[in-house]
């Protein structure tokens, strides 16, 4: 049989790894979700949602942008 001391050693890394293994899937995982809310908020990390008026703004210029291109003067 083996060596105790070698046996407590692997059986302490074998905790530590799956520890550290655990941790970065909880890590991950976390993040993964953290995305899914932003989705379904309608926001981004970065700037926020879009505000209202630009919103209304480009609907505005796409309507003006299809009466062109449908040959309709505004």
């Amino acid at each position: 049989m083996a060596d105790p001391t070698i046996m407590v050693a692997m059986a302490s890394f074998g905790v530590a790894a799956t520890g550290i293994a655990s941790a970065a899937l909880l890590r991950g995982w976390t993040g993964w979700l953290e995305i899914k809310r932003l989705e379904l908020t309608g926001r981004t990390r970065r700037g926020g949602a879009a505000p209202r008026g630009d919103l209304a703004e480009l609907k505005a210029r796409v309507r003006k942008l299809e009466a062109i291109a449908s040959g309709v003067e505004l």
